[in-house]
């Protein structure tokens, strides 16, 4: 089990549940028993594999007692995972200017050794100034400032990774419509088109454009990213987001079907090195 240094407490709650899951099935108890004996229900123990909900460390020991794990090493490992899971991440500060629906994902961003992302809207989130960002903000109807600056900041934070050694690869897919939209107007638009060129000669980063002759295409149902994790253990997840709510899918069918549409995008978009050329065009015309 490989806990990256980046990974925060969602994705050692996940690690953590697949490994009790894993545990749990090859002592051949059922989810029921398992929660009788936490004095719990059979969903809990479900909740718990998932890693959907936060751990009490007696209920580990207690499991991993019912189990029967007595090798010392591997009772100090799951209970280290289990109170680092239940460490609040570098974002909780923010939390109450932050839809709980997104907090997931800044840790499964972190813990990403590659994300791959579609954007038809705007920019992509690590990829933009604050001005930028903040124009995006400002355009949600009913925020106040404090939500609007708060969520600035994080998103510049999210952005350290970037500079991190183990940093992941990005491969952006972004439709020609969000770079030639206006955010915050002409200014501000033109700034952020510069900000990408300065970014795309970075090795571990990949942007190409899907041009307007495209037409229809197998990602036309809106945004997408797909993230890939260094851990055996967890699978690549699909995150959809919506404008009240996001959506986290990690069956191996629905990952499928969006890692084809990723794929065939990147077939009809221009080649990474003719970004900086239709960049540069796109700039002038702002």
């Amino acid at each position: 089990m490989t806990v990256s240094a980046g990974s925060g407490p969602t994705v050692r709650r996940i690690l953590l549940g697949s490994r009790l899951r894993r545990l749990r099935e090859r002592s051949g108890i059922s989810r029921e028993d398992a929660g009788y004996h936490i004095r719990a229900s059979e969903s809990k123990i479900s909740r718990l594999e998932l890693g959907r909900v936060s751990f009490k460390n007696r209920d580990v020991e207690d499991l991993l007692t019912l189990y029967g794990v007595t090798d010392r090493a591997e009772l100090e490992q799951v209970l280290t995972l289990a109170r680092e899971a239940n460490q609040q991440g570098w974002w909780q500060p923010y939390s109450d200017v932050l839809p709980h629906w997104f907090q997931p994902y800044i840790d499964l961003e972190e813990s990403a050794s590659q994300i791959r992302s579609y954007e038809l809207q705007f920019i992509p989130g690590l990829l933009q100034t604050e001005d930028y960002a903040r124009a995006v903000m400002s355009g949600r109807p009913g925020m106040s400032q404090d939500v609007i600056d708060g969520r600035v900041d994080v998103r510049m934070r999210r952005q350290k990774l970037l500079a991190r050694p183990d940093a992941p690869r990005l491969w952006m897919v972004i439709d020609e419509a969000a770079l030639r939209r206006r955010i915050g107007g002409p200014r501000i638009a033109r700034a952020q088109i510069r900000h990408l060129l300065e970014l795309i000669d970075q090795p571990r980063l990949v942007v190409q454009v899907v041009p307007f002759d495209v037409g229809s295409h197998a990602a036309d149902g809106g945004a997408f990213s797909i993230l890939r994790f260094p851990d055996p253990g967890l699978t690549d997840i699909v995150y959809l987001e919506r404008l009240t709510g996001a959506a986290y899918l990690d069956k191996p069918e629905d990952v499928h079907q969006y890692t084809i549409a990723m794929d065939q995008l990147c077939i009809y978009s221009s080649t990474p090195d003719k970004t900086a050329v239709i960049l540069r065009k796109i700039a002038a015309a702002l």
